[in-house]
């Protein structure tokens, strides 16, 4: 059997997985990832890029190339609800355009301080942008068509077998570590013999128990539908609640159908594809049908561990969600970018391996906080009654669409205006963060306050020139140096130096950046988190051992 030598072995080609070859890639890691897939996902799946994520897509210069796809640049983003997308309208949130993203982005404060604004788009689109980045970094393999067939982690490394799907010789691979990133199904999880916690078998309305899938053009959807456009439409009354992204904002959809019990969706047709969908619309157009399948949701589950020695699990592998707020893509990302940067830091020899422990002690309660604020959005929607009264002309119906549009108008803002979830992720706790004493503001999902409290994302701020404050971080470790009067921070170089680390000094004399930090310097990691601040560079070989995980030698 043929044997190939990589540092990092990637399981699943999803985002995930493609982040992670991504990251590594850039850091000069030999990465190999192998998906079962021919390619990068046919069907939409997820379809919302939150602005975090958004945010680290900047970060490695592919901000501007993920933000032209999806729908066209002047096509709406907003988010409504209608008892038939013929019938009534009843809530809607308006968001900007791609194009007007790019253009408010700069003029925000507050909780939508940010380098960027989140992006409607399929995962789709996502995973090709990930992965011709990936493939263009020499240390990547990335192959589709192979699968992980077996794996045995010996302390010192990881040998594994992937195998062709459409068949050929195994070979056998091995790697100084192995990330899972292998979906619900993971066979890496299954194999650690790790459980799920949580919670599962939800049932609701609608987003609770089985859903129908369906990606189908329709460009005779928008002479049917006699609303303002919008990018999700999200159907309420009482025969059949669905929601449906647009894919291209020109014809292509991917449509959801709650599924009734007694129904057995498993086994519907195109024709019955057909009927659902005229159930939401409230007429029969011609559709022209890509796929359609069944999915399961009120899923609330998080991983029991994260890492079994050498071998880590990430993304749909180690937890599930209820895709309400987009939360499981995006979550999915942060656990690359925070466990990317720990193993090509341990694979050097800068830091002790005991850094990688970080990667659960911190991502965990992350997935924990995201699932409950997943299942929260998703109670909101899924336990409001659609009565058939809904769709009743006269007064009755009048008091019942009137009762609809305030919970849907509250709900929509509840899930889809969520800067508290997207950049008030915290790593609090964590004993590679070097605490000062101070405590972050509460996590609220719909408001967000910056805080350079050390765990959390570095508050943003636009500079004078009009580039991000984040755009000039650099991929290693930061050290942000602000004020007019800022301390001498010599003996920060000089450990660094002496630690081996990649330190870029920052400095800015905006006096409104010291206020905003609450501190004239402040160390960010390298996946943009605060890991110390403080008045002086007095301790700044303990706070760098401790946030890289360094050992004395």
């Amino acid at each position: 059997m043929e044997t190939l030598d990589t540092e990092v072995l990637v399981a699943g080609g999803g985002p995930c997985g493609l982040m992670l070859a991504n990251e590594l890639g850039r850091r000069g890691i030999r990465t190999l990832v192998a998906d079962a897939k021919p390619s990068t996902a046919f069907n939409p799946q997820a379809n919302a890029t939150q602005a975090r994520t958004m945010e680290h897509f900047r970060r490695l210069g592919f901000a501007q190339e993920m933000r032209a796809q999806g729908l066209p640049a002047d096509h709406p983003t907003d988010i409504a609800y209608f008892t038939r997308y013929t019938g009534w309208e009843l809530a809607r949130l308006t968001l900007p355009t791609a194009a007007e993203a790019v253009r408010n982005v700069k003029k925000m404060a507050g909780s939508w301080s940010a380098a960027e604004l989140p992006h409607r788009v399929s995962q789709k689109f996502v995973e090709a942008v990930l992965r011709r980045q990936a493939d263009a970094l020499p240390g990547n393999d990335i192959r589709y068509g192979w699968q992980l067939q077996s794996f045995t982690d010996d302390g010192d490394g990881v040998g594994a077998v992937v195998q062709p799907v459409a068949g050929g010789e195994p070979l056998q691979v091995r790697a100084r570590y192995l990330v899972g990133a292998d979906g619900a199904r993971s066979l890496v999880r299954n194999a650690l013999g790790i459980r799920w916690g949580g919670h599962s078998g939800v049932r609701r309305d609608f987003m609770g128990g089985q859903m129908f899938a369906l990606y189908m053009r329709a460009p005779a959807f928008y002479d049917a539908f006699p609303h303002a456009r919008a990018w999700m439409y999200v159907s309420v009354n009482a025969q059949r609640r669905a929601f449906m992204a647009s894919v291209d904002g020109r014809s292509e959809f991917a449509f959801h159908a709650a599924v009734h019990p007694g129904e057995d969706a498993d086994a519907w047709t195109a024709a019955d594809a057909r009927r659902v969908f005229a159930e939401a619309l409230g007429r029969e157009i011609p559709i022209e049908i890509l796929s359609f399948g069944t999915w399961t949701a009120g899923h609330s589950l998080v991983a029991e561990s994260f890492q079994r020695g050498r071998v880590f699990i990430a993304g749909d592998a180690a937890h599930l969600f209820t895709p309400t707020g987009g939360l499981g893509y995006n979550t999915a990302v942060e656990d690359a970018v925070n466990l990317a940067w720990k193993l090509a830091s341990v694979l050097r020899g800068t830091s002790s391996p005991a850094l990688l422990d970080s990667y659960e002690v911190e991502r965990k309660p992350l997935a924990e906080r995201n699932t409950a604020y997943a299942r929260r959005f998703a109670d909101s929607v899924g336990l409001f009654a659609a009565l058939p009264v809904l769709e009743e002309s006269g007064p009755a119906g009048d008091a019942a669409r009137a009762e609809a549009a305030r919970h849907l108008n509250a709900h929509v803002r509840l899930e889809f205006n969520i800067p508290g979830v997207t950049f008030g992720g915290r790593y609090d706790g964590s004993p590679w963060i070097v605490g000062d004493g101070s405590r972050p503001p509460p996590d609220e999902p719909n408001a967000y306050v910056p805080t350079a409290c050390p765990g959390g994302r570095p508050p943003h701020a636009w500079l004078a020139d009009g580039s991000s404050l984040f755009d000039g971080f650099g991929p290693g470790w930061t050290l942000l140096v602000l004020g007019r009067e800022a301390p001498d921070t010599s003996a920060f170089e000089e450990a660094a130096a002496r630690l081996h680390l990649d330190l870029r000094v920052v400095r800015h004399a905006d006096h409104a950046l010291r206020e905003l930090y609450e501190a004239p310097l402040a160390l960010v990691r390298p996946d943009q988190v605060v890991a110390w601040r403080g008045a002086t560079a007095a301790e700044a070989e303990r706070a760098l051992r401790i946030a890289a995980a360094i050992m004395r030698r």
